[in-house]
């Protein structure tokens, strides 16, 4: 039996609820999850963005079919979205939580970049980040609790924590 208060978001996915759903997005490694949350009308959205920039993306990827995928288009996406079923965007609040740097031969330090563009749209927008978990060498998983605003971060290394 599933639960249907739970609702995983994959890789370059998105989803947007009202209390009392969770939204839950696993395998964070250089991915980052971004959540925008409105405390008022408990409205709120989970993001799990794969690159940085739509604009940098290459055309064969054909980026304009998942603006999910990129933190500057998804963000705007999302924020969209929120707004459609409720919330209100003076009122939203970001938690941004992975952007790790998984593979030390890397010289693309996408987890960074990620990180980076996804807060500088979020300040673009006028979105405050209230909380971040990013950076380091281990994945993430997390889960948003769309009544509270908490946002559960689980590491394999590090232990739990709620955001």
């Amino acid at each position: 039996m599933t639960d249907s208060s739970l609702i995983l978001v994959g890789t370059g996915d998105y989803a947007v609820a009202r209390s009392p759903v969770k939204l839950k997005a696993s395998g964070l490694g250089s991915c980052v999850g971004i959540t925008l949350y409105d405390r008022e009308t408990k409205v709120g959205g989970l993001i799990h963005v794969m690159l940085p920039s739509i604009k940098e993306a290459c055309l064969k990827a054909n980026p304009a079919s998942n603006p999910a995928k990129f933190a500057d288009s998804g963000i705007e996406h999302l924020l969209e979205e929120v707004v459609k079923i409720g919330a209100c965007r003076k009122r939203l609040e970001a938690k941004v939580v992975g952007g790790a740097s998984m593979f030390s031969t890397t010289h693309l330090n996408i987890g960074e970049r990620n990180t980076k563009l996804a807060k500088k749209t979020l300040e673009e927008l006028g979105v405050a980040i209230v909380a971040e978990d990013t950076g380091k060498n281990y994945g993430r998983t997390i889960t948003f609790d769309i009544s509270t605003g908490d946002l559960l971060v689980k590491t394999v290394l590090e232990g739990n924590k709620i955001i």
